[in-house]
């Protein structure tokens, strides 16, 4: 799975909508848990508004599905592959995580993917990556520890810690799976297609490993308390399935196609700090010093990463910010 460059300038306006795009999906994604935590506090198992959340979003992307109906056929591993890590492997695994060891530290192993994608690319693939790049994902790693303060809750469980690592794993899926076809031009899969077939593969997945037929269906015709506030059910479940899944995974798959799968893994990190502000200013979660610290270094870590330059002496460097896609007028329609 080849990461490619290109020698198009940094500043070019495809890669500003890109750092844009892959700042939507951060606050797309980040905001899932501020909606999902009112509905667990109603009575829904942790795991049942992951499959509502799947299946609601493959229920939207269906229209899409059939419109790109020979992609399966054209594309088999890639669809089986974004559906089992991208959708399925990531939920799974960190929701089962979560329940042997802390929060903090399930999240900061997760948001180890960005590391591991420069793994990937440099001993996998065996291409040099930028020294800014690799200081820009130590920085967010480290930011992060601080945001998710993971100082707070530790304990061993190697099972645990054995989940959180496969969902990091499945993170790094997501972005390499993302990746591909960007620079193939008229035969790229179409990134819309590649996300609709992924979410019913995750979706069917789920619904083994979720048993929806023992969820309490009852809780979705209610009102749930978001910090004081009465809101239906209804309408996060809305928001979840359209913002948090939908457009999250729409604009994080474009995101990658015009960047690089290391760059938006690192700007992904922002998800964490995202997910904390939000919390703070719509459930009441008050904000330490160091976990306000802890966002600002995210922040410079993602700046470093995205504004690397290629390493020096390689014939065809991987830089962490210094390739732009070329993407099809309808991959970019889309």
């Amino acid at each position: 799975m080849p990461v490619h460059t290109s020698v198009s300038s940094q500043d070019s306006p495809g890669k500003g909508a890109g750092l844009g795009l892959a700042l939507a999906s951060a606050l797309a994604f980040g905001g899932s848990g501020v909606a999902a935590k009112p509905l667990i506090e109603a009575g829904l198992d942790p795991l049942h508004v992951v499959w509502l959340r799947v299946v609601g979003a493959a229920l939207v992307m269906l229209p899409l599905a059939v419109r790109h109906r020979a992609l399966p056929r054209r594309r088999p591993a890639l669809l089986a592959g974004f559906g089992l890590l991208a959708v399925a492997g990531v939920q799974a695994c960190y929701f089962a995580a979560l329940s042997r060891i802390p929060v903090g530290v399930a999240l900061l192993i997760e948001y180890l993917a960005p590391a591991l994608v420069l793994g990937w690319v440099r001993f996998v693939q065996r291409r040099p990556v930028s020294r800014a790049a690799a200081l820009g994902v130590v920085l967010a790693a480290g930011g992060l520890a601080c945001v998710v303060e993971v100082w707070s809750g530790l304990s061993f469980d190697a099972l645990g810690l054995v989940l959180a690592l496969g969902a990091a794993c499945c993170q790094v899926g997501y972005f390499v799976l993302a990746d591909q076809g960007g620079d193939a031009g008229e035969t790229a899969p179409d990134p819309l297609g590649v996300i609709a077939y992924g979410l019913l593969v995750g979706a069917a997945v789920l619904t083994v490993v979720a048993r929806p037929w023992t969820m309490d269906w009852s809780v979705l015709g209610g009102s749930t308390d978001l910090n004081g506030t009465a809101v239906p059910a209804a309408v996060l479940l809305a928001w979840i399935v359209l913002v948090a899944t939908v457009i999250a995974y729409i604009t994080g798959v474009l995101s990658v196609r015009r960047l690089s799968p290391q760059v938006a893994g690192v700007v992904a990190c922002l998800e964490a700090v995202i997910a904390t502000v939000l919390a703070w200013v719509l459930l009441g979660e008050h904000l330490s010093v160091p976990q306000v610290a802890g966002g600002a270094v995210v922040l410079v870590g993602a700046f470093i990463a995205q504004s690397a330059g290629p390493g020096k002496g390689a014939p065809e460097p991987v830089a962490a910010g210094g390739e732009e896609r070329e993407l099809s007028a309808r991959g970019t329609a889309a």
